[in-house]
């Protein structure tokens, strides 16, 4: 039984992380313009928040998943506005200067793309929903099932998670050699561009919906 949960839960956390919105697409920014390791630290706080998510809604905390649905508005306007912002720093990122740094800084910086990745992550709290909808679909977790059986679950939530953003890590380090600065210069635009994008429909869709 702990085993299936497992499984199970590494299957929701892989198939959770593959939709390449703004966060897949920082990580294989920050993979290109910083190294497989950062990508990868990166992708493991995009892992650590989908897996806080995973708690909430393994545990049917019940209350929280009804103040999200009523605050939704908020927290959608709050986190297109850090996407929009992200975007614009990576945009106008010299690739010279961000390599200076990343030499400068070694391994001393993976903490902050660990910390910044996971807050951008738990800045959208709705995901939450999701991992809902997939623990039913699963048929992963009932009101019979016991609290250590529940931790099997998150823990494959997290080892999905962190095994996606490996995969997609080092697939993208082995083109890695082949960007040069200009090439890079211009992945900074490309990528801060649609990370801007992403960040102004979440808002704009709250008014179309309105």
């Amino acid at each position: 039984m702990e085993l299936e949960l497992l499984i199970k839960g590494i299957l929701i956390g892989f198939l959770a992380s593959m939709p390449l919105g703004p966060i897949g697409i920082l990580c294989i920014q920050k993979t290109v313009s910083k190294g497989r390791i950062p990508g990868f630290i990166s992708g493991v706080g995009a892992a650590t928040a989908d897996t806080v998510f995973a708690i909430f809604a393994g545990l049917g905390v019940s209350f929280v998943v009804a103040f999200l649905e009523k605050q939704q508005l908020y927290f959608k306007i709050i986190g297109g506005a850090f996407i929009i912002i992200l975007g614009f720093k990576i945009f106008f990122t010299n690739p010279v200067k961000q390599i200076r740094q990343q030499r400068k800084k070694k391994n001393g910086g993976l903490f902050a793309d660990y910390i910044s990745v996971f807050l951008l992550t738990l800045s959208n709290p709705s995901f939450i929903l999701v991992f809902i909808a997939m623990f039913t679909g699963f048929n992963l977790i009932s009101s019979n099932t016991s609290l250590i059986l529940v931790i099997f679950a998150i823990l494959g939530v997290f080892l999905g998670a962190s095994s996606w953003w490996f995969t997609l890590t080092s697939i993208i380090n082995l083109f890695r050699k082949k960007f040069r600065l200009k090439r890079i210069w211009w992945m900074n635009k490309i990528t801060g561009g649609v990370i801007i994008a992403f960040g102004l429909l979440a808002i704009l869709s709250l008014v179309i919906h309105i």
